[in-house]
């Protein structure tokens, strides 16, 4: 049986352990408002942009050079770029538990295609750096800031790949933001472009050629996906952290009560132990 001075010391370092997962909580839960009110604000661009899109397209659908697009090309899928947009750092339950397990799922369904990835994140690099996954780059550091010229720059690599035909098709691995309890691991073709399909008939008034506006308009979408997906990840990643850490605390809060219980009997049998002991010795004394 441990004695009490081991019981104390054990409950202390449960405390202290409390203390930290109590103020990460907080931490996490300070950085999810500002994230989720991000990703928020950009869902309407991000739709009235698909829609936008979508019109322009539909104008543009009788002009040939539309369908000469290098981002609108469609190929046979046998170099394929992943895009696995992770953590930077851990203790958020199975947030990147689950990117990993998808992006390996993501391989293992395509084994006669050379898939590539390009790794935002910490996380997703360090665990397939070890493994000698092919690694097209790496970026550690985005979520801090999220700004929209760093990913911007990576979606610019992806497209100069794409149109240089060294790769046939993109995809993009990241948790949606769904809710405080709930993120949803995502998996989305950005490359070749999906024109979204005609919302309605608006009669917009061009001042250049459908076509020429769609060429300038695809690259920015390619863009606002990549952002689009880091924003959602960072706010996913936060909320998964003061959820993890949540529940740390409130584990950390039911060992204490269990070894403060088993503390006072420890203590209790060492009274009696005592007591009975000087009665003993008195009784044989007598």
């Amino acid at each position: 049986m441990p004695s009490l001075i081991d019981i104390r010391r054990r409950i202390r370092s449960v405390k202290n352990t409390q203390q930290i997962t109590k103020a990460m909580k907080m931490v996490s839960a300070a950085k999810l408002r500002r994230a989720q009110d991000r990703t928020i604000a950009s869902r309407p661009y991000a739709n009235i942009f698909r829609t936008v899109l979508g019109n322009v397209a539909a104008a543009a659908s009788g002009d040939e050079r539309v369908a000469a697009n290098p981002l609108l090309a469609r190929r046979e899928e046998r170099n394929v770029l992943l895009v696995l947009v992770t953590a930077d750092k851990g203790l958020a339950g199975a947030f990147n538990t689950n990117l990993i397990k998808g992006a390996q799922r993501f391989a293992a369904e395509r084994k006669d295609a050379n898939v590539r990835m390009e790794l935002i994140g910490r996380k997703g690099r360090d665990f397939f750096r070890k493994r000698g996954a092919a690694i097209s780059g790496e970026h550690v550091g985005l979520g801090n800031k999220a700004r929209y010229e760093d990913v911007a720059a990576i979606a610019r690599k992806a497209m100069d790949l794409f149109r240089g035909e060294e790769i046939d098709a993109v995809y993009v691995l990241y948790n949606e933001f769904k809710s405080v309890v709930a993120q949803k691991l995502t998996l989305s073709r950005v490359l070749p472009v999906e024109l979204p399909e005609q919302a309605g008939s608006v009669d917009y008034i061009y001042e250049q050629p459908p076509a020429e506006m769609l060429e300038d308009l695809l690259p920015r979408y390619v863009e606002m996906e990549f952002y689009r997906a880091l924003l959602e990840s960072v706010a996913s990643e936060h909320a998964a952290r003061m959820t993890a850490m949540d529940a740390a605390t409130s584990n950390a809060a039911d060992m204490i009560e269990r070894l403060t219980l088993f503390m006072n009997r420890v203590r209790q049998a060492s009274i009696t132990k005592e007591i009975i002991e000087v009665v003993s010795g008195a009784a044989a004394a007598e």
